[in-house]
């Protein structure tokens, strides 16, 4: 998981939360000819591992609650919108502030491992924008969704969508206070994608088929995509949509606007 793979490489200037804690306080100097003693090493790393991660964890989830209170009282919807790189996160989220933003004023905060171009770009839609480059922080966690807040302006905002790093693996773990979690699947990627990654599916409160206007030209069996993506996310909502082309985007801006009422409400 994320404790393993470079996440702790933090880059001066990013939005910091804090570093993935490696510990190596054992002796590496011990004798290798046993291998009873090898298999007590691997135990106890195994444990460090697991106590790190529930740590990592457990306090990200407070964060989140945190953060999820905050929006309540703002009265602001959230939308963690989650893919794989270049399943078309940013053209979904360009085409639906610009058509949301004449009846519901929007935010939106970008991350990614490096530069800014998805943030100039969802600028054109007219909405705020703050980007959170993460260096090699393969997700975004509560407490960068906190300082980024802490630089917007949110009066009289009602939904926020917060595009995820594009990554289908660890930001399923990650609660960052959201109201819906957005799982985009692109016909490009093949029917599998759900099977291949359950753990993000099966956190997914809709689930959005991108580039539709593609599946005849990939030959993509939706069928078989349906299949997939109502066995490991049953509780899914399922639309189809082309930022292109408009297709599936008047449902999908009323779902948002649905949800927003049914946030509200609560």
């Amino acid at each position: 998981m994320c404790q393993d793979c470079g996440c702790s490489d933090i880059p001066e200037g990013m939005v910091k939360i804090y570093a993935h804690a490696h510990s190596h306080d054992h002796d590496h100097t011990h004798p290798h000819d046993h291998d009873h003693h090898h298999e007590h090493i691997a135990l106890d790393s195994d444990r460090r591992t697991i106590a790190i991660s529930q740590s990592i964890l457990s306090q990200n989830d407070r964060l989140a609650e945190r953060n999820r209170g905050y929006f309540m009282a703002k009265g602001i919807s959230v939308l963690n919108v989650l893919s794989s790189p270049g399943a078309g996160k940013t053209a979904l989220l360009e085409r639906t502030m610009t058509e949301l933003r004449d009846r519901l004023k929007s935010a939106i905060i970008v991350g990614d491992l490096a530069t800014d171009n998805d943030a100039q770009r969802l600028r054109r839609s007219g909405a705020e924008v703050i980007q959170i480059t993460t260096g090699s922080v393969c997700h975004l966690e509560a407490e960068m969704i906190a300082k980024a807040l802490q630089q917007m302006h949110l009066d009289g905002v009602k939904l926020l969508a917060i595009e995820n790093v594009g990554n289908l693996v660890c930001p399923a773990a990650y609660d960052l206070g959201e109201n819906l979690r957005v799982v985009v699947f692109s016909v490009t990627e093949g029917e599998d994608k759900p099977l291949k990654y359950p753990v993000m599916f099966k956190t997914a409160d809709i689930v959005l088929i991108s580039k539709i206007d593609l599946a005849e030209v990939v030959e993509f069996n939706r069928e078989l995509a349906l299949h997939n993506i109502h066995q490991i996310a049953p509780q899914a909502k399922i639309l189809e949509v082309s930022a292109k082309t408009g297709v599936g985007m008047q449902d999908w801006c009323q779902f948002i606007e649905q949800s927003l009422q049914k946030s509200l409400a609560v």
